[in-house]
């Protein structure tokens, strides 16, 4: 019996591939990087003055004007430059009181980074349901607040801001401080106020794959002092160099009270924040707009659902993930390949032949006392969703014909998508 034509067309099954070059991301290179980024960096090597704590006044060192001007971009009164997004929100935690053998709550569908973070201050992650869209559930987190639970990390995971106001809501009910992991999506507002300021404190990162690009580092904003200043020391400000940072006016804590960490952000990294901080509004444009470009033409399309915003542009558009509903995990295998054959980079999340650091399953670190499949049963509804989800990436260097590839080789695919419980060619 011959194979239909759709389905037969497919580079998959020897037909005419959609695209021929590389997909491109950020791990292959393709980053908004410019001149003036080396400049920035230039100008800090030049300094001969690496540290962020050398004999300058603070408003002069890179570092201490990347934060003051991270304040006025978020329209907050502190912020805190550090060595990552994983180092911004265990310091958070830290600061507010956080201690071994607290538990802090946090969604299923999250970069292994958050666990990690709790765990660094010796707590231990409770995993709360995500809903069809893969935003943390407001009903199951109100099931999950116990009294143990002494915070909740919620993530806007992906670039897509999760309804942070009803969990926000969730978390003051039952007197629990909520924190934003903003990582994937800094620069990205709700109902005109920037995410990472609706917590009591917000972690980002300007990791390569991120709006800001400095290879590494990262940095929390927030409007509690007292956990501002802790953070700080902690950070790794010691022997009154708190002061530099809360100057004219005194600390309200001893520096000698807390341990540090080294957890500080260096002058070249802050040199090229800065320079980029001054574009973010842009380059979330560019995001956002490929995202629509892309979006708009793959609404409707059957059989996959797109992920849905929380509301209008509470989004960064860096990666494209869609759900098959009731597709079972070698459909959406199937899927993907289809996909990558076709030239655009795709993953299913999950992918048991590449584990994904995003599901909760493959966290083992938190685990560490029941299977994968026990971990698993306990969380079905999320996994059943993460598993029927595609994900593509959509770098910052997208072209307008690159989108137009996307859009070619999805609707391609699904043109020739079996829907669940029908045979799968190929």
């Amino acid at each position: 019996m011959s194979q239909p034509v759709s389905e037969a067309s497919l580079a998959l099954n020897g037909g005419q591939r959609t695209r021929t070059t590389e997909w491109p991301t950020y791990d292959k290179g393709y980053v908004d990087l410019c001149g003036d980024d080396e400049s920035a960096a230039l100008r800090a090597i030049k300094s001969r003055r690496l540290f962020r704590y050398d004999n300058r006044p603070h408003t002069e060192t890179e570092v201490g004007q990347l934060e003051r001007e991270l304040a006025g971009f978020f329209e907050s009164p502190y912020a805190l430059a550090c060595s990552s997004g994983t180092t911004a929100m265990a310091l958070a935690l830290f600061a507010a009181g956080v201690r071994p053998g607290d538990s802090v709550a946090c969604p299923a569908f999250t970069f292994a980074a958050t666990p990690s973070a709790i765990m660094l201050t010796g707590a231990k992650p409770i995993v709360v349901e995500v809903d069809e869209n893969l935003h943390m559930d407001p009903v199951d987190l109100q099931a999950k607040l116990t009294p143990d639970v002494k915070a909740v990390v919620a993530v806007h995971m992906r670039g897509f801001a999760c309804d942070v106001e009803r969990l926000v809501a969730v978390a003051d009910g039952h007197g629990v401080p909520l924190f934003e992991d903003a990582v994937p999506a800094l620069g990205v507002s709700l109902g005109g106020r920037k995410l990472g300021t609706f917590g009591r404190a917000g972690a980002f990162s300007t990791q390569s794959d991120k709006s800001i690009n400095t290879g590494e580092g990262g940095f929390l904003i927030t409007s509690d002092r007292d956990l501002f200043e802790r953070a700080v020391v902690l950070s790794g400000a010691y022997e009154q160099q708190l002061h530099r940072h809360t100057d004219p006016v005194l600390p309200t804590i001893s520096d000698l009270t807390l341990p540090i960490f080294s957890f500080r952000l260096d002058e070249i990294r802050g040199a090229m924040a800065r320079n980029q901080l001054a574009g973010l509004d842009k380059r979330v444009a560019t995001f956002q707009g490929n995202f629509r470009y892309v979006a708009s033409r793959l609404a409707g399309l059957a059989p996959i659902r797109l992920r849905q915003p929380v509301a209008e542009d509470a989004f960064l558009g860096e990666s494209l993930l869609f759900r098959l509903p009731g597709a079972t995990p070698e459909q959406v295998g199937w899927f993907v390949r289809a996909l990558n054959t076709e030239g655009i980079g795709a993953r299913g999340l999950g992918d048991a032949s590449r584990p994904n650091n995003r599901c909760f399953w493959n966290w083992r670190f938190a685990f560490p006392h029941e299977t994968e499949q026990d971990t698993i049963r306990r969380y079905q509804r999320s996994a059943t969703l993460l598993k029927e989800t595609v994900d593509v990436p959509l770098s910052i260097t997208l072209s307008e014909a690159d989108c137009d590839d996307v859009v070619a080789a999805v609707t391609k695919v699904c043109n020739a998508y079996r829907p669940p419980n029908s045979p799968i060619g190929g």
